[in-house]
């Protein structure tokens, strides 16, 4: 499965959302899974955007043929795009399905890793986050993908923001700790989104 991850900085809110509505027009799109996204919690006017794709081939097939006459709606209402794709690795938790009706939160872990750390990087995924996550009340399902090179994105959806809370800033350090993540990573960046159900296709 391919995931693309969308990040932008929205200057016109109202033309964005109306644009959104059009990407409902995704739903006819050989081999496309599901979409959804939301407002960034922590930064004002920044909105991300995931959507699931059965192979890189579906996708490329989208983006030659439908894909700018739905972008067209949104052209000027945003700026500072940035693109991402990744493959899927593995599920965190069991049973990923990319589906948003039942989430209002999403959290996004973008990781640069070191090229000698990734293999112990994705075995602390597996053994160490994956359990923990999977152990938070709340954490319906995730999914780590990877990007050519050493690029990595950690996707969990929520039932709400109150659920995520439990998952203390104290006990992220200590597991944080224990998989070495300093010695793994080169940068890291997150992001906790608001989902907009209207978004969601």
């Amino acid at each position: 499965m391919l995931v693309k991850w969308i990040r932008l900085t929205v200057v016109d809110r109202r033309g964005f959302e109306r644009g959104q509505r059009k990407w409902a027009g995704l739903l006819g799109e050989p081999g496309f899974r599901g979409q959804g996204g939301g407002w960034s919690r922590g930064r004002p006017g920044v909105a991300h955007l995931v959507a699931f794709w059965e192979s890189r081939a579906f996708y490329d097939s989208f983006m030659a043929r439908s894909h700018d006459r739905l972008a067209a709606s949104q052209v000027g209402t945003y700026k500072d795009a940035q693109v991402r794709l990744f493959e899927h690795e593995f599920d965190v938790k069991v049973g990923f399905r990319p589906s948003f009706g039942d989430v209002d939160v999403l959290r996004l872990a973008h990781c640069q890793v070191r090229q000698d750390r990734v293999d112990h990087f994705m075995l602390m995924q597996e053994k160490v986050w994956n359990p923990a996550m999977a152990g938070s009340p709340g954490m319906q399902r995730g999914m780590l993908g990877r990007a050519p090179g050493e690029e990595f994105l950690v996707l969990s959806m929520w039932q709400s923001a109150a659920e995520r809370g439990k998952y203390r800033p104290e006990r992220v350090e200590r597991l944080a700790l224990r998989a070495q993540i300093a010695a793994d990573v080169r940068a890291i960046a997150g992001d906790v989104v608001q989902l907009e159900p209207s978004w969601t296709v």
